[in-house]
């Protein structure tokens, strides 16, 4: 655990409905008080995911099953090389304020990233996580919350290296404009592990800022 928050993390690849099952009882416990707060760490096989303002006219080539989600955004990729974090905390406890909570996660991210020596940021207007390459800034990570009972599901996910081919299948984010980069693609040699270890040790900033005014 990390400050009474259970840290877990699954190796392999998690079946993407099993992990959605999982998600909501663990909320429904956490809400019961007999559960504790989870990070939970994980990769799934490829895979797209529509949120609650997905567009499907941006589902340019259903390859990869596609799963319909309760979180806020449009549609995004998970697959092999690709950190997902699955975030459930009480926000009864920690600050009934969802802007905030996801500012706390954006700046979380770009702290880990930081640990790595990649200089990342949050952009108003657009979602995720951005980095400079050679062709322009470029999405490294998405975010997408829901919020039940002032319980936290889903989270974020993390490029370290999947396949960036397969983000050619949707309009990710909705950012036609834009395109995908991975720590491999920018050069950057750090592996699951790493970012894994990175995400561990700025954790407790980003429980601790919850709660004050963003």
């Amino acid at each position: 655990m990390i400050d009474g928050v259970d840290w877990q993390v699954s190796p392999g690849l998690t079946d993407y409905e099993s992990a959605a099952a999982d998600m909501d009882g663990r909320a429904e416990a956490i809400r019961a008080g007999v559960a504790s707060e989870r990070v939970w760490l994980l990769e799934h096989a490829p895979l797209y995911t529509a949120g609650t303002s997905a567009d499907m006219a941006e589902l340019l080539d259903p390859r990869f099953p596609v799963h319909r989600t309760g979180r806020g955004g449009r549609l995004t990729y998970h697959g092999p090389g690709q950190r997902v974090g699955y975030v459930q905390l009480d926000l009864d406890q920690r600050g009934r304020d969802v802007r905030c909570y996801v500012h706390g996660l954006e700046n979380w991210l770009i702290a880990a990233l930081g640990r790595l020596g990649v200089a990342a940021r949050a952009i108003d207007g657009r979602v995720g996580i951005w980095v400079d390459t050679p062709a322009g800034e470029a999405k490294i990570g998405a975010i997408g919350v829901r919020v039940r009972r002032w319980i936290t599901l889903h989270g974020f996910s993390l490029n370290v290296d999947p396949d960036l081919n397969h983000f050619s299948g949707i309009v990710p984010c909705g950012l036609a404009e834009f395109p995908v980069a991975s720590l491999r693609s920018i050069g950057n040699a750090a592996m699951m592990e790493h970012l894994d270890t990175a995400l561990r040790e700025t954790f407790p900033s980003f429980l601790a800022a919850l709660g004050r005014r963003c």
